[in-house]
């Protein structure tokens, strides 16, 4: 689902201080660094991790498993000769019952990843400038994100990806819990380039500018 994002940063326009900048030293300033790779999945990555885990454990807290009482049943949990497994609250489930949870509970974790994704494309249109100063011109961008929306949708709601892909058509309110995930990323590296914008050479300058 990030190809057609990805693709659609190589129509962004160039920030509007680009000439200000001091030019990239090839001998040191490397396309991928440890600060990008620190940035991406230590802090953004983690976000996003986070985001998928907590729909995830949400939809089968919802359906009477706790987080707690989920470690340790892989093998009861995977034995299709056992039919009254217990959830939290004493319900017995099925083998077929449980893999359609299981599955459920994947397809809402996908999905959150595109939910996060949006942010996530929003905040590598620039590297130092606010978004509200760059501008939201670049539509391909815009169409990157309904399009990678849009396959999220067809994937879990189209019949017979439950057969092929094992994706679960997800309730519209599944969608929503990793928004607020999407919104911290958004709102975290807003400052951050604020902080950079404000604080030539400093800490952040320093471990996160890539």
């Amino acid at each position: 689902t990030d190809m057609v994002p990805a693709i659609s940063l190589a129509y962004e326009k160039a920030e509007s201080d680009i000439m200000l900048r001091k030019p990239r030293n090839p001998a040191k300033d490397h396309l991928v660094n440890s600060r990008l790779i620190g940035f991406a999945y230590l802090q953004i990555g983690v976000l996003q991790a986070l985001a998928g885990f907590f729909t995830y454990f949400t939809i089968y807290n919802e359906s009477g498993w706790r987080t707690h009482r989920l470690f340790g049943i892989r093998e009861d949990w995977d034995d299709d000769n056992i039919e009254n497994l217990r959830d939290s609250y004493g319900q017995e489930w099925g083998f077929e019952q449980r893999k359609t949870l299981e599955f459920y509970g994947h397809t809402a974790f996908f999905i959150s990843i595109v939910v996060v994704q949006w942010a996530d494309l929003l905040i590598c249109k620039t590297r130092k400038l606010s978004i509200f100063q760059q501008g939201m011109k670049n539509y391909y961008l815009i169409f990157a994100i309904f399009f990678e929306t849009a396959l999220a949708a067809i994937l879990s709601y189209t019949p017979g990806t439950d057969r092929g892909l094992n994706m679960q058509p997800l309730l519209f309110r599944h969608w929503l819990p990793a928004l607020p995930f999407s919104l911290v990323i958004f709102i975290y590296d807003e400052i951050r380039k604020y902080i950079l914008r404000k604080n030539p050479g400093g800490f952040v300058e320093r471990e996160t500018y890539y």
